[in-house]
């Protein structure tokens, strides 16, 4: 019998908080070279191109969308509170790792920029400046804020039950509807992340959590596994 799904929240304890810190830091340099590496080689080149249908110039602009744009970071902050094992926590940085990768090569092959005009964003203009120094200038196809949301919320949802997987779903939606609504990538870019985000979650942090609860059985059959196990 499968144990009971911990609490979606809960304290992971010292020593797990600083693997995790550990864990985000290594990610973190991996996101910033690959990343800030990717954009500054477009930045050179020539031969950029416009990803984008005449008709997603109509998409409007909704400045306030820039706090569901960002809520990307509280939701990294979150992982050793909902995952709480070490073996998710590793499986998650694994996929995070091999998504960034693969984006990078995206970027490289396809090197694209915005066809969206500058605007006055008002109130929400400190926000904007301040995302601007993060997102860089290109890196569009494909969207790695999407493909890292849905690796990242995929993880979470993981063996919850409907409600959980639904609000969770709900959340990478809405981050990525709001990449679109602050003109921040096109729809090319949004389709491929979550394509990207979705195979990350499936071929990288589920399949790692799996071969783990495999070798567990193989050393103590009759013992459960001490990381909880995805659902079939």
């Amino acid at each position: 019998m499968n144990r009971p799904r911990p609490p979606f929240l809960g304290w992971p304890g010292w020593r797990l908080l600083g693997e995790a810190v550990l864990l985000g830091t290594v990610q973190t340099l991996w996101w910033l070279a690959i990343y800030g590496g990717a954009d500054w080689l477009t930045s050179i080149r020539t031969d950029r191109v416009h990803v984008h249908l005449d008709l997603e110039l109509k998409i409007p602009s909704i400045s306030a969308f820039i706090l569901i744009y960002r809520s990307i970071d509280a939701m990294f902050l979150l992982a050793p509170f909902i995952l709480r094992s070490r073996r998710e926590l590793l499986a998650l940085t694994m996929a995070l790792a091999m998504v960034t990768a693969a984006a990078g090569i995206g970027f490289v092959l396809l090197p694209a920029e915005l066809a969206y005009a500058p605007q006055d964003h008002g109130a929400w203009e400190p926000f904007y400046r301040w995302n601007e120094r993060i997102v860089l200038t290109f890196n569009l196809v494909p969207s790695l804020h999407v493909a890292l949301s849905v690796v990242t919320l995929s993880a979470y949802g993981l063996g919850r039950g409907k409600l959980g997987r639904g609000l969770l779903a709900g959340w990478a939606a809405a981050i990525a509807l709001s990449t679109l609504l602050t003109h921040q990538h096109h729809l090319l870019d949004v389709v491929t992340g979550l394509m990207l985000g979705a195979l990350g979650h499936s071929l990288v942090y589920r399949r790692y959590l799996l071969r783990g609860q495999s070798q567990a059985a193989q050393i103590s059959p009759a013992s459960p596994s001490s990381d909880p196990a995805p659902p079939a």
